[in-house]
């Protein structure tokens, strides 16, 4: 009981610290940051490109283009995000094996990301370098599916509604993901945007529980019943 209430009483913390809530508003702010910014980039290069087809083209065409540092700009940008999210749900020490999931399928998801972002091999002819591309798209895969799960009752505990959120984002990518890999090539561009879209959704969402974490004191009861959800309904 005295480790659960120590638990508690730390988590509360974040709001009487403004050290422990500036760190949560840094790390929701770059989140949301690169997640724009990978968005943006996108867009930016696939109207810069000449000849590319948004539709049929996929963000690795345009990664490995001739404006290829737009679309890593924004790649870089986006394992930032990862990372500051991996950053602050460290900080925040959410009781259960799941928020350690997710903890660890950020900073690997951060490491793929960089990683596609700076080695430009896609398995396209060329004999520069080993062809990684598709093993880190097959870890980006497992790796989102595996986070949108085990962090769901987490997020759920600072917003109710961010845990059906995260459920959806799962549900949606375990079933859109596989798809991908079967999909004619005339239309697999628009749908690996769609794809990102659903983890930029999520990486905002996120960013916002982080936010609502790092409010003022007087919202401490609803810290408190992030970790002892029982006890704060008695007060």
């Amino acid at each position: 009981m005295t480790s659960r209430t120590n638990r508690s009483d730390q988590l509360v913390g974040l709001h009487s610290n403004p050290a422990d809530a500036m760190l949560l508003r840094i790390c929701a702010s770059v989140a949301v940051l690169g997640a724009v910014l990978l968005i943006a980039s996108n867009i930016v290069g696939s109207l810069l490109l000449d000849n590319h087809d948004w539709v049929a083209d996929t963000v690795s065409d345009l990664a490995a283009g001739q404006l290829e540092i737009i679309q890593d700009f924004g790649l870089y940008g986006y394992g930032a995000a990862l990372i500051a999210l991996a950053i602050g749900a460290a900080h925040i020490r959410m009781p259960g094996r799941g928020w350690t999931v997710s903890i660890f399928a950020l900073a690997l998801l951060a490491a793929c990301v960089t990683v596609i972002g700076a080695r430009n091999e896609y398995g396209d002819g060329d004999n520069e370098g080993v062809e990684i591309h598709i093993y880190l798209v097959y870890g980006l895969g497992v790796l989102f599916a595996v986070l949108f799960f085990a962090a769901a009752r987490g997020l759920g505990r600072i917003i109710p509604r961010y845990r059906t959120i995260s459920i959806l984002c799962g549900v949606a990518w375990t079933v859109a993901a596989p798809l991908f890999f079967i999909l004619p090539t005339s239309v697999d561009g628009a749908w690996e945007r769609g794809l990102g879209l659903i983890t930029c959704v999520w990486v905002v969402v996120v960013a916002a529980a982080f936010w609502r974490l790092a409010r003022p004191a007087e919202d401490a009861i609803v810290v408190r019943s992030v970790l002892h959800p029982t006890d704060a309904a008695k007060t």
